[in-house]
């Protein structure tokens, strides 16, 4: 039975104040995103690891007992060091890239991931993108490269984030971008070790950035994103309906949203490349 480690880089308090807004935990949200894509085959066993709080392993236990990694998002910046949960989620993402533990980062995991290996984060000069990010185009190595098989060209995904790669590792290729970002995707290799890392969150549905949206009217306000707190309800109020109800057209042509977003499959088949690509394989080899 392939054995996952949800480690997850939100304090426990700061993700519950989005659960409470209207959506699933992101434990939840991984285990369906990646669950979903093996019906047929063995059944994913999960351990989750608040990493953020401080959390350690049990006794016994460690990253060398997992098949695969995934890294989620963040409310931190992983170029202030002086946080003891940034350098401790740091010295964590170091160690699974040396045991060569397969591992997929979503938003805070590509930059910690990329902290971790010598890249460089900075705040995004562009500023925050956050609903949906658009025109995500693959450059030529993301078209070869397994992350995307069976994506489109030129796609739109979830997404919050306010920072972004300035400067990838070394062992680094950029795989898409948009006019946001550079890098809206990368992949990270160096002999048998490999870190997949994306900005956007292929597993976060509408009902979850609308609840982040929520959360924090007047910062949208401030940045020109709202012109009043009415604004900012009514986004949440139909990002959260087109979860609920993907085939509401009405609200998909309103907010520009296509199956890129609503189709859960679609939506999370980086995740399905992935366990095929690397974490069965790792699985062979064991």
């Amino acid at each position: 039975m392939p054995r996952i480690l949800v480690f997850n880089g939100t304090p426990a308090e700061g993700e519950a104040k989005i659960v409470d807004a209207g959506t699933k935990s992101y434990d939840r949200l991984i285990r369906e995103s990646l669950g979903q894509h093996l019906p047929d085959g063995p059944p994913l066993e999960f351990f989750t690891l608040r990493v953020a709080d401080g959390e350690r392993f049990p006794q016994g236990m460690s990253v060398a007992d997992f098949d695969g990694v995934w890294i989620s998002g963040s409310p931190f910046n992983a170029y202030w060091l002086d946080q003891p949960s940034v350098k401790d989620q740091i010295a964590l993402t170091r160690e699974i890239w040396d045991k060569g533990i397969p591992a997929f980062g979503s938003c805070w995991g590509l930059q910690v991931m990329t902290a971790a290996l010598g890249g460089t984060v900075r705040l995004n000069p562009n500023g925050r993108e956050i609903g949906v990010a658009r025109n995500i185009f693959l450059t030529d190595a993301g078209r070869e490269h397994d992350m995307h098989r069976d994506k489109r060209g030129a796609f739109d995904a979830v997404c919050v984030h306010e920072d972004e790669i300035a400067e990838l590792p070394s062992c680094g290729t950029v795989l898409a971008s948009n006019a946001v970002s550079r890098v809206q995707a990368a992949v990270m290799r160096e002999g048998e070790r490999c870190f997949w890392g994306v900005q956007y969150h292929p597993e976060f549905e509408l009902a979850t950035v609308a609840a982040i949206i929520s959360i924090r009217p007047a910062r949208h306000i401030s940045e020109g994103l709202a012109q009043s707190e009415a604004d900012v309800a009514d986004v949440v109020s139909d990002y959260q309906a087109l979860s609920a109800d993907p085939q509401r057209k009405d609200l998909a042509w309103k907010h520009g949203v296509g199956r890129d977003v609503l189709d859960p499959a679609r939506r999370t088949l980086e995740f399905r490349n992935w366990l095929t690509a690397e974490v069965m394989p790792f699985i062979a080899k064991r």
